[in-house]
């Protein structure tokens, strides 16, 4: 009888109150009413999951605490959920001990809106996609590509693992679930008309697009090619105002040279590269702040302003972006 209790609730869940699965195109929709005084808040956090290993408990409670100061709304995550290969089914304890028992502080009981990282294709891609997840812990939404529609902003999450083409040709011995990927390129070009679809619809004061791969870092995967050369023009004609992403482990802020999105990565929820960074050759011109330790990333939007505050792993700021639609600045 539970059992069928939590079916259905799940059910009602999908059907009534947050997804709507659209007819035109466009990508699935989860609805976040904004607050009453039309503000959004939520966390930003990638690269995480270690069962509390690397100091990813600390991160997580500072979470908590950063969380209820801000009035936190949702949680995204960036990806690489599960280390080092994923999950290896919908019933992996791994799920559990890496995000359920570590997760625990009463403001992050809400939300959270994850995608897949690299790391998550290497175990069974879709055991993250089941809604079995959702009746164990029912925080957790993961889908492929989706729209979060917070009403003044709109967040646009996009898989960006079967992007990357040495994933295909050159996995260092990594098996790589590709079931939902028969083909490379017609998977990306349905995602990326499906994407301008959502983008083009959209009358959101900020557009916000999420994704695992960075398309600007210094760090040790640096720039992500393809996404560069295919997905960064629909972000710039859609006017798309931040790009948020993981991979690489640290947080950063890069400005792009031609455009005014922001690439803001926070891939720094648990292992962190230590002094695997090279600024010469990766232009620092545009680079306003890079922290190669652990942290994650806050979020406030209003009407007219959004402040974004990276911190570290004692819960200290780093850094902030506070921009608006007439002014933008840094600062440390």
């Amino acid at each position: 009888m539970d059992s069928c209790r939590s079916s259905l609730s799940l059910l009602i869940f999908y059907i009534c109150a947050i997804l709507v699965v659209l007819s035109n195109g466009e990508l699935q929709r989860f609805i976040e009413p904004a607050k009453s005084d039309g503000s959004v808040s939520f966390l930003v956090i990638g690269d995480w999951g270690r069962r509390g290993s690397f100091n990813q408990s600390v991160v997580a409670y500072q979470m908590g605490r950063v969380g209820e100061k801000i009035g936190l709304d949702f949680v995204v995550s960036t990806g690489d959920n599960f280390y080092d290969n994923g999950l290896f089914s919908e019933h992996d304890p791994n799920f559990e001990q890496s995000f359920s028992n570590i997760y625990t502080a009463p403001s992050l009981q809400k939300q959270w809106y994850s995608v897949l990282g690299n790391h998550d294709y290497r175990g069974d891609a879709e055991a993250q996609l089941s809604s079995v997840l959702r009746e164990i812990d029912s925080r957790w939404i993961c889908l492929r590509s989706f729209v979060v529609d917070a009403e003044l902003v709109e967040m646009f999450f996009v898989d960006t693992t079967p992007f990357v083409k040495e994933y295909y040709t050159e996995a260092d011995g990594h098996t790589y679930d590709w079931r939902a990927v028969p083909s490379r390129n017609s998977y990306v070009k349905a995602l990326l008309g499906d994407l301008e679809v959502s983008l083009k619809s959209s009358k959101a004061r900020w557009k916000i697009v999420v994704g695992h791969h960075a398309m600007r870092s210094i760090g040790h995967h640096g720039d992500t090619k393809e996404l560069n050369e295919e997905l960064l023009p629909l972000l710039k004609e859609n006017g798309v105002d931040l790009y948020m992403n993981g991979h690489d482990h640290c947080l950063q802020h890069i400005s792009d040279e031609d455009s005014p999105i922001q690439f803001l990565t926070s891939g720094a929820g648990s292992k962190a590269w230590r002094g695997d960074i090279d600024p010469v050759t990766n232009n620092p011109k545009s680079l306003k702040f890079y922290y190669d330790g652990q942290g994650f990333m806050s979020a406030r939007f209003t009407h007219s302003d959004a402040e974004i505050v990276f911190y570290d792993v004692f819960g200290e700021v780093l850094h902030k972006l506070v921009t608006s639609k007439q002014l933008l600045h840094s600062s440390v």
